[in-house]
């Protein structure tokens, strides 16, 4: 079955820099939106960022400039990555990967495939 795995969560200062990485094994769809969702206890998971097939990217309001969301087709197993920069308190959450079959990322197409998520603290 498919499976995704987060790392390169942690607790980091205000204005510093982490990069999630999302290996995706067992996934055989040549085209798919990809995407790194935040959960905050007590909140809504909120999508932060997602890619599109071709490549072309869309970022919440909030993450917008700061942060760069990229993928490796040619890596084994397929990589997703998340550059986080000047990072926030407010950026503290549990950030997920997730994935699914599809030639845009446009719509309201839920996910179909969940990593367990990697936990990000940041300190003021």
């Amino acid at each position: 079955q498919v499976q995704l795995v987060e790392s390169g969560g942690g607790s980091v200062q205000a204005g510093g820099s982490l990069r999630l990485s999302c290996a995706i094994s067992r996934y055989t769809p040549s085209t798919s939106c990809m995407g790194w969702f935040r959960q905050v206890p007590g909140k809504e998971r909120e999508s932060v960022a997602q890619i599109d097939p071709v490549g072309a990217t869309r970022y919440a309001d909030s993450v917008q400039g700061r942060w760069t969301i990229s993928r490796d087709n040619a890596r084994s197993p397929l990589t997703l990555y998340l550059q986080m920069n000047s990072l926030k308190p407010g950026d503290t959450g549990m950030y997920y990967c997730a994935v699914r079959p599809d030639s845009w990322c446009g719509g309201v197409r839920p996910f179909d495939y969940w990593g367990q998520g990697t936990q990000v603290t940041v300190d003021s």
